[in-house]
């Protein structure tokens, strides 16, 4: 095999390699632990773009009931560059490794999943994300160019989801 020939396979090889990890991680999620300040940095933008933010938690049984319907509508709306999808764990901060990254393995979670590792400060950011917020979960807030459109507190049915997108999208 020639100099040339040798050169042409390793380069086609590296093209190769570096478009199938480019598939690949299309599809996987951020999944870190963050504070309030830095959630809010990220959904509070002026940018044009709807951002649904559900809390959750592994623990907490209408979360886990509702995220397959969430992660269903998430799929029809990934192609839309105005929106996106933040899953907000509200688990203990020792979880993001093991309860949480086995969720979103599992479940093969699509959207961001940033673990709110913020407790200390909780009566500051319950009632800034919404001051009717009792801080139970789920809960689901909409925000658009800084600006909350929805909150609803408990869970939400796939069709309601959609409902809330459609009329802000």
């Amino acid at each position: 095999m020639s100099n040339l020939q040798k050169t042409t396979l390793q380069l086609t090889l590296i093209v190769f390699t570096l478009f199938l990890n480019s598939c690949t991680q299309e599809h996987k999620s951020r999944l870190e632990a963050v504070n309030y300040d830095q959630l809010f940095n990220n959904i509070k933008a002026d940018d044009g773009k709807l951002y649904v933010v559900n809390f959750w938690a592994t623990w907490c049984r209408p979360c886990m009931e509702e995220l397959p319907d969430f992660l269903e509508v998430n799929e029809a709306y990934t192609v839309n560059d105005q929106y996106q999808m933040i899953l907000v764990s509200l688990d203990k901060s020792s979880a993001l490794q093991t309860e949480v990254k086995s969720v979103v393995q599992t479940m093969q979670i699509k959207p961001d999943v940033l673990l709110l590792d913020d407790a200390k400060r909780m009566n500051e950011w319950i009632p800034a994300i919404n001051n009717q917020w009792s801080g139970s979960i789920p809960a689901t807030a909409l925000y658009k160019n800084g600006k909350q459109l929805e909150f609803h507190e408990g869970k939400l049915t796939k069709p309601e989801l959609e409902k809330l997108i459609k009329k802000h999208i």
